[in-house]
């Protein structure tokens, strides 16, 4: 059952959205102090952690991009979403900046030799850690989805899909229509995921991606898994 991580790493000053706070990771005790239970010494390590609930690979919920006071929070949202079919769609050859077109998607589509199903999970890989993770360019240069291309998976039934980027589509105006399709649809996004590059050509697969139960939360990191077939 070969799996494939698509989590990125959770560190410190890990990059964000520059509307969310920074993560910030220290030593809450060490092996250095010794401890005492009785007649028993012992040492222990913890770390702490202080993130928004958008920190590193994540999903939204319903309620942070959808405004209506029955709009779902993270551990409303059935943990059905979270297990499903996938597939991923190859568009890394998108300009940094470009709103992926409908014909773009069709086309990755139709290359990729297989179909989408109501309920599925799409996945896009669109070279953006290969070209810009480390460097200022990762917060601001991604390609992302075109409003139209939101509605376009929507229609096809899909439950979620998922980008490397810390936005689903380019920085500004065209974010924020990605964001309120998403409302309009019913369907959510995942950001800042990784390896996708490994899942191009692989056909269908499951993706898994459960959420931390955050009461309230209006989105949750994820470690995001695909099993591909044997």
């Amino acid at each position: 059952m070969p799996l494939i991580d698509l989590s990125r790493e959770i560190h410190h000053r890990t990059p964000t959205h520059p509307s969310h706070p920074p993560v910030v990771v220290s030593v809450w005790n060490d092996h250095r102090e010794v401890k005492r239970a009785g007649e028993t010494e012992f040492t222990s390590k913890a770390l702490y952690l202080s993130m928004s609930d958008h920190a590193g690979t994540h999903v939204d919920a319903p309620c942070h991009f959808d405004p209506a006071p029955d709009a779902l929070s993270i551990d409303q949202v059935p943990l059905e979403n979270f297990y499903t079919e996938a597939l991923c769609l190859d568009l890394s050859q998108a300009s940094l900046r470009h709103q992926i077109t409908v014909d773009e998607m069709e086309s990755a589509l139709a290359a990729s030799g297989v179909y989408i199903k109501s309920g599925d999970t799409v996945l896009i890989h669109m070279g953006v850690n290969e070209r810009l993770f480390g460097t200022p360019g990762y917060l601001h240069d991604f390609p992302g989805l075109h409003v139209d291309s939101v509605h376009w998976l929507a229609d096809r039934g899909v439950i979620a899909f998922g980008v490397e980027a810390i936005s689903p589509a380019p920085e500004g105006e065209p974010n924020f229509k990605a964001h309120m399709a998403c409302a309009e649809r019913g369907i959510t996004h995942m950001e800042c995921l990784w390896n996708l590059d490994k899942l191009v050509g692989k056909g269908r697969f499951r993706f898994i991606g459960f959420p931390l139960k955050i009461k309230g939360g209006t989105a949750s990191p994820i470690r995001a898994v695909v099993v591909l077939p044997d």
